[in-house]
C-alpha cells in the first residue's frame, strides 16, 4: 500500500462525475488499500477516489468503528437533520457549517462486490453524504452556510481549535 497525493480544491478532477466500478481488479484492490492508508495518514474520516485522482465510484470511511468500503454507493433513504462543522482533506485548513440528514441509508457493493445496505446516524450519516457527493463532483464548500473558516491551532500544539 502507498500514501497517495490528495487533490485539492481548484483541481478540475474534483468537479467531475465518477464512473461505476464494473468488476473488482487487482488494481482496484490496491487503490482501496491506498485510499485507506492515505485517509488514516491524514487523520481523515472519509476519502473518495477522485480525491486521489481516480474517477471511480469508491469511498472509504472510518468514523472510529473500523473501515467501511463502498463501491458504487447511492443514498436510498434519509431522515432528520443535523447542522455542524464539516471539513475535507481536499480543502485543507478550512471548515464550514453544513446541514445534512441525521440518518442515512446507503446501498452499495462491498470490497467483494457483494451488495450491502448500511445505515448511519450523526457523523457516519454526514460522512456518507460528504463522500458520496465527491463522486458527482460536489464539494461541501458549495453547501457551507456561512462560508469557510480557517482552522487555527493553540500554542501548545496539542489541541486544535476552530474559530
Amino acid at each position: 500500500m502507498a500514501i497517495r497525493q490528495i487533490r485539492e480544491i481548484g483541481d478540475e478532477i474534483l468537479t467531475k462525475q465518477c464512473k461505476e466500478v464494473k468488476k473488482m481488479s487487482l488494481r482496484t484492490r490496491i487503490l482501496i488499500g491506498d485510499m485507506l492508508e492515505t485517509m488514516y495518514d491524514r487523520s481523515g474520516v472519509g476519502l473518495a477516489a477522485p480525491q486521489v485522482g481516480i474517477l471511480k465510484q469508491i469511498v472509504v470511511i472510518d468514523v472510529g468503528d473500523g473501515p467501511i468500503v463502498l463501491i458504487n454507493p447511492e443514498i436510498i433513504e434519509t431522515s432528520g437533520e443535523q447542522t455542524g462543522e464539516e471539513g475535507c482533506l481536499s480543502v485543507p485548513g478550512k471548515w464550514g457549517i453544513v446541514t445534512r440528514p441525521n440518518r442515512v441509508k446507503v446501498r452499495a457493493l462491498n470490497q467483494e462486490m457483494e451488495p450491502v445496505e448500511l445505515e448511519g446516524e450523526g457523523l457516519l450519516a454526514r460522512a456518507f453524504c460528504h463522500e458520496i457527493d465527491h463522486l458527482s463532483g460536489q464539494l461541501y464548500v458549495d453547501k457551507a452556510e456561512d462560508g469557510l473558516h480557517d482552522v487555527t491551532y493553540e500554542d501548545d500544539g496539542d489541541e486544535e481549535t476552530e474559530e
